[in-house]
């Protein structure tokens, strides 16, 4: 079980801190079941009720600064996504996303940003669906790293550049 105040990775929501665990108040929702109330970091002003007991949604710890220096020096080892047939490639993007793994994250990345410079190579633009996940893909990989390093989210890509290029 977590704690108030701790940061945590919940699904789609990306980063979000646990305000409260408790029972809610609210119609329908039973009386003696305990949830975590979080907010999203990247989201003002939202909440997100969750079951501490809840099976269906990924919850977990940020990673530590030494699985993030790891994560790091690796990505120029970790593979893109291989999607074989086009009418799966959306479902095969939601996959990573809910799976809240940094390295399936990086992947989609990897996979989007070869797409991009194929597409613009041929005169087109890269899809929506595209666009779409990779800035979801970059945005919760970004705030978790972020997070755990506690460097402005908006200076991560640069610093993953520099890491990378040393």
């Amino acid at each position: 079980m977590f704690k108030k105040g701790e940061y945590v990775i919940y699904g789609n929501a990306g980063v979000c801190q646990i305000i409260d665990i408790s029972t809610l108040n609210m119609h329908g929702a039973p009386k003696d079941k305990l949830y975590y109330i979080l907010e999203p970091v990247n989201q003002n002003r939202s909440k997100v009720f969750s079951p501490v007991d809840n099976k269906k949604v990924v919850i977990r710890k940020l990673i530590s600064k030494q699985d993030v220096e790891t994560l790091i020096s690796d990505i120029p080892n970790i593979k893109g996504l291989l999607v074989e047939d086009e009418k799966l490639r959306e479902q095969v993007y939601k996959d990573c996303i809910k799976s809240c793994q940094c390295r399936k994250l990086l992947s989609l990345i990897k996979t989007i940003y070869q797409r991009k410079e194929e597409r613009l190579n041929q005169g087109k633009k890269l899809s929506a669906t595209d666009e779409k996940y990779f800035k979801l893909a970059q945005d919760n990989l970004h705030t978790e790293l972020a997070m755990t390093l506690q460097i402005p989210v908006n200076q991560m890509e640069s610093y993953i550049l520099d890491k990378i290029n040393k």
